[in-house]
């Protein structure tokens, strides 16, 4: 019988969590019923608001004096955090679901920012259809959107709230396909232009006996790799799409942050990084391009995104920012320079073929890493060919295995 976790604020919304807590009994859940609100519930708690409050290092009564809604989410939500770490620690929580406003949102993401990938997590919301990632982060949130306002159990919020209950409950009682859980991890970036390298890649570290997590390099997925690579689970990182780095320099969509390319080194992790996609800044559709960047080569890359290629001056920055990473590790790096061009665009006859801008680059990461312990290894290939994907692999298998050492 898996114990489901209920993360809500009892003094507003009372009665829609007394009916979800029925419902997931009625599903053959246990139920753990936990006050994130500060005023007086409207049904009573298993944890109560006192309770929460104190695992943030606050009072209820002090907060609910305060009257600083702001202040009272953000405590409250470090507390359910605490609060859900306790309970996963002692083998009583197989799932959470919160439902809320913005309020009730943001306390939820973040009472649930930490548990494990994999322990579902669901969270219906009023915000659930616009701009989710402060909610989800680099995590498996699974949002619903309430479609009304959470006021009342109605016959529309009925639906909604029932399948948010039966899909928690589905989740936390299904049982994960074993397989692959005994090979070594390796973590990859990879973008839409960048596929047929870390495709190739992928394919030559299964046959060397390692199991390859792909994160898509848009922003989450740099973040979500950045948050792996510090939580100890991973052999390798083959890191051969650094794009974000170019969306967080110059002002894209798809920044990962200015710690993205870090953890790894960190951790000491062996890494093999190559300056795939560098090449290019995302934005949304042709029309939101900043008009600051009339005038650069732009292309259409689908209805929703536009690419922006990096100048030469943008590309040596970028190449001193990630020498300047490189040089920080703890751990054994070598770095890949596809001398071929560095994205699918980047090719001969490519929209983003430009030469010049590369070597601005390949310089400044050449000269950033002089001297240091980070290897090079320059293949006069473009990046997609199969044989760069494979000779990263190669590399980053001999790194494991052998501390790093040739």
């Amino acid at each position: 019988m898996p114990t489901i976790c209920l993360v809500g604020t009892l003094d507003t919304k009372g009665q829609e969590y007394a009916w979800l807590r029925e419902r997931l009994r009625g599903l053959g859940c246990e139920v753990v019923l936990v006050d994130a609100g500060v005023g007086r519930a409207q049904v009573t708690a298993d944890i109560g608001n006192d309770r929460v409050a104190r695992a943030a290092g606050a009072e209820a009564g002090a907060l609910r004096a305060a009257g600083d809604r702001g202040a009272a989410v953000a405590a409250m939500g470090e507390g359910a955090a605490a609060i859900l770490a306790e309970l996963y620690g002692e083998g009583r929580l197989d799932g959470v679901l919160a439902v809320g406003g913005s309020g009730g949102s943001s306390i939820a993401a973040r009472a649930v920012r930490d548990l494990p990938i994999g322990l579902p997590k669901v969270i219906v919301s009023t915000m659930a259809s616009g701009d989710v990632a402060p909610y989800v982060g680099a995590k498996d949130v699974t949002l619903m959107y309430s479609v009304v306002d959470i006021a009342g159990v109605n016959r529309l919020s009925r639906r909604v709230l029932g399948n948010a209950a039966a899909a928690v409950a589905g989740m936390a009682s299904a049982e994960v396909p074993a397989g692959g859980d005994d090979r070594p991890l390796v973590a990859a970036s990879m973008f839409g232009v960048t596929t047929p390298a870390v495709d190739a890649a992928r394919e030559r570290l299964e046959e060397l006996g390692y199991e390859v997590l792909v994160f898509h390099a848009t922003g989450s997925g740099g973040r979500a790799l950045e948050g792996l690579a510090a939580s100890g689970l991973l052999a390798g990182v083959l890191d051969l799409t650094t794009t974000e780095l170019a969306d967080d320099l110059v002002g894209g969509v798809l920044s990962a942050g200015p710690e993205r390319l870090t953890a790894a080194g960190a951790a000491g992790v062996p890494q093999v990084v190559a300056p795939g996609a560098l090449d290019m800044v995302n934005f949304g559709p042709r029309d939101t391009v900043p008009e600051r960047f009339e005038g650069r080569t732009l292309y259409v890359h689908n209805p929703t995104v536009t690419l922006m290629r990096t100048t030469a001056e943008e590309m040596g920055e970028l190449g001193r920012r990630v020498a300047g990473k490189l040089r920080g590790a703890t751990g054994p790096v070598t770095l890949f320079l596809p001398r071929g061009g560095v994205s699918a665009l980047d090719a001969p006859g490519g929209a983003f073929h430009d030469p010049k801008a590369d070597e601005a680059c390949f310089e400044a990461l050449t000269d950033g890493l002089r001297g240091t312990a980070v290897e090079t290894e320059e293949l006069d290939l473009h990046v997609n060919d199969p044989g760069f994907g494979r000779a990263a692999a190669d590399r980053l298998h001999q790194m494991i295995t052998s501390g790093g050492t040739r």
